[in-house]
């Protein structure tokens, strides 16, 4: 999943960039508000942290901007101000959680998996397709009961087609999803990860999950 910080404190928003990169996450960070609106709009993103005392833009403004364009990406409000009254205009504003400083980055990896669950409609933390289970707390793979072992990044393309079983996933919303905005990865890139994705769920003798939309991309499902 792919994530984009806004917070004009510079330890604050290192820390976070980092944690979620560790955590498995792509980060885009940035802590003026101006460039920060930016990024909303022109990135695709699961989950946008944002701090309200921004430089240039305001927090505030950048959430009524993102709702006014019909962005419904979720919005988890970062700040100091603990007041009710703070709290409800975010929340009226369309922010979708809620999380005052200092805080405990468990909680906000909990609150962030939380957001990205609701974005796609998944009810329960563990994703099923066929005998596939994907545990997106712990970030752990079984297929047919027995574990597979996967880098951050084969795991990252199997939890964001899992999200969207049964649909198409182009290689563009893959390629978007996997990687910040800076990166500078190779263009054949997405088709290596599904080739060592189908090499590792399929090997193990079961039915084929990811099949090609030939012209289109790919769809996580059950045997066809």
């Amino acid at each position: 999943m792919k994530i984009l910080v806004i917070e004009d404190y510079e330890p604050i928003r290192s820390s976070l960039a980092q944690g979620l990169v560790e955590a498995g996450y792509a980060v885009d960070a940035t802590g003026d508000g101006e460039e920060g609106l930016w990024f909303a709009r022109s990135g695709s993103y699961d989950v946008i942290i944002l701090d309200l005392m921004l430089p240039t833009v305001g927090g505030l403004t950048i959430l009524r901007r993102l709702r006014e364009w019909k962005d419904a990406v979720p919005v988890l409000i970062l700040t100091a101000k603990d007041t009710v009254k703070d709290r409800v205009r975010g929340l009226d504003l369309g922010a979708d959680d809620y999380l005052v400083k200092p805080f405990d980055f468990k909680e906000l990896l909990a609150r962030v998996r939380a957001l990205v669950r609701r974005k796609y409609e998944a009810k329960s933390p563990a994703i099923r397709v066929g005998d596939l289970e994907i545990d997106t707390r712990t970030r752990s793979v079984r297929r047919a009961g027995r574990p597979v072992v996967l880098t951050a990044r084969e795991y990252a393309v199997l939890e964001f087609l899992a999200l969207r079983a049964g649909q198409v996933v182009t290689r563009t919303e893959l390629w978007e999803h996997l990687y910040a905005f800076d990166a500078e990865p190779e263009s054949n890139v997405v088709d290596v990860y599904i080739g060592r994705l189908r090499k590792r769920l399929e090997g193990m003798k079961g039915p084929r999950l990811i099949h090609t939309r030939r012209g289109l991309g790919y769809v996580l499902g059950e045997a066809e």
